[in-house]
């Protein structure tokens, strides 16, 4: 309970992106330092891959990969990277994270800052070279670059994954995030169906997931799970933020994430268990044990958390962990 009653509100007198930038310069600098922690006999398979338990760390916290060893060290039996775009960007302006403690929520516009797909391939290559990568799979989420035009949107995703495909054990695509202008449009059946099948030209066995959005008309996620289906897409995430604030108040603009998103997500996740085989990877709203089973028995067999990492602090991959 040290993060609860201690870690946490010295992190949160700090506006959330000094205090997110705080505290992951400390886990890059103390990751290396940590001993790892001992894997199970036995774990969980899903695409392929084997999990020590089911809870991994969603995109958006280590976007640039740079606290790998710090992520295992804290219990996660999986981390995700990125989103990474093909080229560097900084993002939307500041503000652009605001937090809701009453609603367990954030909302974010960042924008996928990051620091563009060959210097994160860099960074991963040289950690590989140390003998410092970690014991668990790692995931790298790839979006489109602001300044592409969606007539490129292919062209930029597959400049990304032949970039990053060395070093990922599994690769997503993000089409789902609410801060990119028109990004969403690639879940359209024919754009989703483009963006797959070059992404299939070039993977060969390596697992590829689609992150969703937890926003879409029910036939529009039929759709995309459709698609999914026909190119053999080994995982789906669901979900990403959402845009309907109308859990939180005062608004601001962005994508919602924590408690007000998780009965959204869930329904999205018992969804697409209804339509489909293919994994599903639940991220959104998970807080507590409740909200995982809840994931779990919806139809999703990994679990993601990011907003609930940031409220709970390290006890709640422990408490989660037992699932």
């Amino acid at each position: 309970m040290i993060y609860e009653r201690l870690l946490r509100p010295l992190l949160f007198a700090l506006d959330p992106e000094t205090a997110h930038q705080f505290a992951l310069a400390c886990l890059r600098l103390t990751g290396p330092l940590c001993p790892r922690p001992t894997a199970k006999a036995t774990g969980i398979s899903a695409f392929g891959l084997t999990f020590r338990h089911r809870i991994g760390l969603a995109a958006g916290l280590d976007k640039n990969g740079v606290a790998l060893p710090a992520w295992e060290a804290l219990g996660f039996s999986f981390v995700e990277i990125g989103t990474v775009t093909a080229e560097a960007q900084p993002g939307n302006p500041r503000p652009r994270i605001f937090r809701y403690p009453r609603q367990n929520a954030l909302i974010n516009r960042l924008g996928f800052n990051n620091d563009g797909a060959e210097v994160v391939a860099n960074r991963l290559a040289q950690l590989r070279e140390r003998d410092g990568w970690p014991g668990i799979p790692i995931g790298i989420n790839i979006g489109k670059s602001r300044v592409t035009p969606m007539e490129r949107a292919v062209e930029d995703y597959l400049f990304s994954f032949c970039k990053l495909r060395a070093h990922a054990d599994y690769i997503v695509l993000n089409v789902s995030s609410p801060n990119t202008p028109g990004l969403r449009e690639l879940h359209a059946g024919e754009r989703l169906d483009g963006l797959l099948r070059a992404i299939n030209a070039e993977r060969g066995e390596l697992p590829m997931l689609v992150k969703i959005a937890p926003d879409l008309e029910q036939s529009a996620l039929d759709e995309s799970v459709s698609v999914c289906d026909a190119n053999n897409v080994s995982g789906i995430i669901a979900t990403n933020t959402t845009v309907d604030h109308s859990g939180v108040a005062p608004d601001e603009e962005g994508g919602l994430s924590g408690a007000p998103l998780q009965k959204k997500s869930t329904a999205i996740i018992r969804h697409i268990a209804q339509k489909t085989k293919i994994p599903i990877i639940g991220c959104g709203g998970i807080l507590d044990r409740e909200s995982a089973r809840e994931k779990i028995e919806a139809g999703a067999e990994l679990l993601q958390i990011y907003t609930g990492f940031i409220y709970r602090g390290p006890n709640l991959i422990r408490e989660l962990a037992k699932l």
